[in-house]
């Protein structure tokens, strides 16, 4: 599927399915009254107002989260319906837990009937919706007719992979050869490039693909123009351009077409709101155990001289430079005895760790056990140098010794909590640790986030691999 289909795509079944959720209320409302026949006054529809519209702000956010709107295929796949129905799922966890604190509690039976007829009236269109377009497409007019200028192996994928998807509704009208190529496709030859103009006048043709090897790309200029004299829609082929495993993009740079190769996330909205929720944890952390922190505080105080506060430069997104701060766990004079200790580490790599290490006070052992430290870090999230959930911020003197495929760690914001947090921390070793930290930048997703600040809590808990 294309990037403007799928767009299109998406935000057509986005807008549909806030529909059902409009739809879905009236429906359980019904419902509710005529098969329940409930003891107590429902109210009116036109009181429900304020409830559906959080509730479509609440789909907004779990869709999101769940990713229900990513690459939409042409067949209800089993990981699309449970986005669907795990998104609701959430919805309907919100709604519970506001309806059980509000003073004007809805009816947890309406909320359930409600998630219930959404689920039916979404999937049901997905089923409905793609079994049409599937037989019109292969049946009707609505097909669309394509040819695929090149012969090789690139001109071949780019036909295999169409007619893995039929729903898409293309039909491969046929191969248009280069001028020199002496070889022969498989399948229909519409002609030569340099016939481009007469097979267009010949055919009817709604898109033409150039797949051709990269130094031939500087001479299809005249063929492109003739698409655009017959108001045919070309597309090239990047595939020559393939770059390991980073994500390409086409960009416009005032006007300029730009290429852009990249391995980190992407999704601007995804991003945003992954923002917004540090903003909101962080704030919210800060305000909510304020006491706790200016008990904690006055602890540290009474417990060995030195300030309250461990401030230490870290290393951020690609290399910038911030000033992090922690409860301070340690004597003041820990920097000046760590190189006594290195002989002492029991971490692999260029990171220092100690099981007993004896730099530690006696608050900052305990502190350090239920993770109490970190607590200040939400300041440095607030800030936006770090985020809730990323790889965590290492010292410039580290990442001077990393090898060159682990520096890629950096090119995320650096996190409070981060898979190497729930996995065991300085139960595992530092190559293991870096990896971890690559897989969640190559499989970043909100929901992962989620899943990570999930795992935090009975990892804190239980103090797992801290120390």
């Amino acid at each position: 599927m294309t990037k403007h289909s799928a767009l299109a795509r998406s935000a057509g079944a986005l807008v549909f399915d806030l529909v059902a959720l409009l739809l879905a209320l009236p429906l359980a409302h019904r419902a509710y009254g005529l098969v329940f026949l409930p003891t107590t006054r429902l109210p009116p529809l036109d009181e429900l107002g304020l409830p559906l519209a959080v509730a479509l702000v609440l789909w907004g956010i779990a869709a999101s989260l769940t990713r229900v709107y990513e690459r939409p295929d042409g067949t209800l796949a089993g990981s699309e319906t449970a986005r669907v129905l795990v998104s609701l799922a959430l919805v309907g966890l919100a709604a519970a837990a506001v309806a059980f604190f509000s003073k004007d509690a809805l009816s947890r039976l309406l909320i359930l009937l409600f998630l219930a007829c959404a689920a039916v009236v979404m999937l049901g269109h997905r089923v409905l919706g793609r079994l049409v377009a599937h037989v019109a497409r292969r049946r009707g007019p609505g097909a669309r007719r394509y040819a695929v200028v090149g012969t090789g192996g690139l001109a071949r994928e780019i036909v295999d992979t169409i007619a893995a998807h039929r729903e898409w509704g293309f039909a491969l009208a046929g191969f248009v050869e280069l001028d020199e190529d002496g070889a022969r496709s498989r399948g229909p030859v519409l002609g030569k490039v340099s016939e481009l103009g007469a097979i267009l006048e010949r055919e009817v043709l709604d898109r033409v693909i150039f797949a051709v090897p990269r130094d031939r790309l500087s001479a299809l200029e005249a063929a492109i123009e003739q698409c655009e004299l017959f108001g045919v829609e070309a597309q090239v082929s990047l595939g020559v351009f393939r770059h390991g495993t980073s994500r390409m993009t086409v960009e416009d740079l005032d006007g300029l077409p730009m290429l852009a190769f990249s391995r980190t996330p992407s999704d601007t909205v995804a991003l945003a709101v992954k923002r917004a929720f540090d903003v909101a944890v962080s704030a919210t952390v800060l305000l909510l155990l304020s006491p706790l922190l200016l008990a904690l505080a006055v602890a540290i105080k009474l417990d060995s001289p030195g300030p309250v506060f461990f401030r230490q430069r870290r290393v951020g997104l690609n290399g910038r430079l911030f000033s992090m701060v922690k409860f301070r766990s340690m004597h003041v004079d820990a920097e000046a005895r760590l190189e006594a200790l290195l002989a002492r580490n029991e971490m692999s790599g260029p990171v220092f760790k100690m099981r007993d290490d004896p730099r530690i006070t006696g608050v900052g052992r305990f502190i350090r056990r239920a993770s109490l430290d970190e607590l200040p870090q939400f300041w440095n999230v607030l800030k936006g140098e770090m985020s809730v959930v990323g790889p965590r911020p290492p010292i410039p003197a580290e990442v001077r010794q990393y090898k060159r495929w682990q520096r890629r760690r950096l090119s995320v914001k650096p996190g409070i909590t981060c898979s190497w947090q729930v996995s065991g921390r300085n139960e595992i070793d530092f190559d293991q640790w870096m990896e971890l930290d690559l897989q969640y930048i190559d499989e970043w997703s909100l929901w992962r986030d989620v899943q990570i600040c999930i795992q935090t809590i009975p990892a804190v808990f239980t103090s797992r691999g801290a120390r």
